[in-house]
């Protein structure tokens, strides 16, 4: 019996092929080939160190990310960039 059937997380994550994997954030669906994910945790983990971290908080408390070789453009509230970040690393903790 799986929990989590019927809720519906903002963020996921899941590996389609080999190096494809497929990013939804809210509605927006976004496909990423294995460096553009690599790319996007480099990211991730530059925004949400701790001195980033509290000067988003304190200026603007947002962030605009451009994801997959900036097709995509996401916003994220702070929330948000903690939950992408954990998911982010729950993949590749698989490995």
């Amino acid at each position: 019996m799986n929990i989590f059937r019927d809720i519906q997380f903002s963020i996921q994550l899941q590996k389609v092929t080999f190096c494809q994997y497929q990013l939804t954030i809210d509605d927006k669906l976004m496909f990423l080939t294995f460096p553009q994910l690599l790319q996007l945790r480099h990211k991730i983990n530059n925004y949400t160190a701790p001195e980033n971290l509290e000067r988003i908080i304190d200026n603007e408390n947002f962030v605009l990310l451009s994801v997959a070789d900036r097709q995509h453009l996401v916003f994220l509230e702070i929330p948000k960039l903690l939950d992408l970040k954990e998911e982010i690393e729950l993949c590749f903790y698989s490995y």
